[in-house]
C-alpha cells in the first residue's frame, strides 16, 4: 500500500489506505508501544483478503513515517486522545464502518475508541490490550529500557523511526514508569463498547496477566470472546500469526453476519 501524509489538527501522519472493496468495512490497525506501520509486515493485508475488506494503518505521532512528537512528556490520558486522533483521520477519509485490530496500547486506543465513538465501530479485536498498570506491566518496561540501553535494540528500531527513537522510548518508558501513571485506569470506559470484541493474548504475555483480559471481557455491554494462545508472549500476530489470522477472520465474518 501506498502511504501520504495526513495533516491533522497539527500533526502529521502517515497514513496508508487500501480501498479495493466498495461499500465493505474498514480493518484499521494501531500499533503499539514501540511499532509502526511496517511492523505490521504483511499482516494486515493478509487478514484484510481474508475477509475481503478494506484496510488502513497509519503511524501515530512521534512513529514511524510520521512527524516527531513536540515533547516525550505525556498526559496520563494520552491513549484517549489517541482515540480522538483516529476518528479525526477516521472523518478525514471518509471512513463510516471500522472493525478495529489493536495490539497493546493500540489494543488500549481500540477500547477507547469503540467506548468513545461507538457509531463507527462494528467490532473490535484487542491483542494483549491494558486496562490498568500491573507490576508484570512495570517489570516489562524496565526490562525493555535496560535493553534498550544495553543492547542493540536503538539501532534496530532506528531503522524504522529514524531519529525519532529517543524521543519515543522517553515518551513511552517515562509515562509507564512514573508514580502518577500507576493509577491510570480505563475500567470506567468498558461498559460504553456495545460492538463485539475478540480479546487475543499470549498466555506468556511479559507486559500483562490475564486479569486484563478477563476485566476486560466482563464489563463490555456486547458480545466477547476470549482467545488465549499457549506458548506466546505480547505479539502472538508474530508469534502465531496463522493462528491469529484464523480466529481473527472467523470472529470478523461472524460479528458481520450478526449485523447484516
Amino acid at each position: 500500500m501506498e502511504g501520504k501524509i495526513i495533516d491533522i489538527k497539527g500533526k502529521k501522519l502517515y497514513t496508508a489506505y487500501s480501498n479495493l472493496f466498495e461499500n465493505r468495512p474498514v480493518l484499521v490497525f494501531l500499533h503499539d508501544s514501540l511499532g509502526c506501520t511496517q511492523l505490521w509486515r504483511n499482516f494486515p493485508e493478509q487478514l484484510a483478503a481474508a475477509v475481503q475488506f478494506n484496510v488502513l494503518v497509519y503511524d501515530r505521532l512521534g512513529y514511524g513515517k510520521s512527524y516527531p512528537m513536540l515533547t516525550h512528556e505525556r498526559e496520563n490520558n494520552y491513549m484517549e486522545l489517541e482515540a480522538d486522533v483516529l476518528n479525526d483521520l477516521l472523518g478525514i477519509l471518509g471512513i463510516e464502518e471500522t472493525i478495529l485490530f489493536g495490539h497493546s496500547d493500540g489494543g488500549t486506543i481500540a477500547l477507547i475508541t469503540a467506548a468513545k465513538y461507538p457509531g463507527k465501530v462494528k467490532a473490535v479485536i484487542c491483542e494483549a490490550g491494558h486496562i490498568f498498570v500491573e507490576d508484570v506491566t512495570v517489570k516489562g518496561v524496565k526490562d525493555a529500557l535496560q535493553a534498550y540501553q544495553t543492547t542493540n535494540l536503538a539501532e534496530r528500531l532506528a531503522k524504522y523511526h529514524g531519529d525519532k527513537v529517543e524521543m519515543m522510548v522517553k515518551a513511552w518508558t517515562e509515562t509507564w514508569l512514573s508514580d502518577h501513571f500507576r493509577k491510570w485506569n480505563i475500567e470506567y470506559l468498558l461498559k460504553n463498547i456495545k460492538a463485539p470484541l475478540l480479546f487475543i493474548q499470549g498466555e506468556q504475555d511479559e507486559y500483562g496477566t490475564l486479569d486484563q483480559m478477563e476485566k476486560t471481557v466482563s464489563q463490555v455491554s456486547g458480545g466477547t470472546e476470549r482467545f488465549i494462545i499457549p506458548e506466546a508472549g505480547h505479539t502472538p500476530h508474530k508469534e502465531k500469526p496463522d493462528v491469529v489470522l484464523q480466529k481473527c477472520a472467523d470472529f470478523i465474518n461472524k460479528a458481520i453476519y450478526k449485523m447484516s
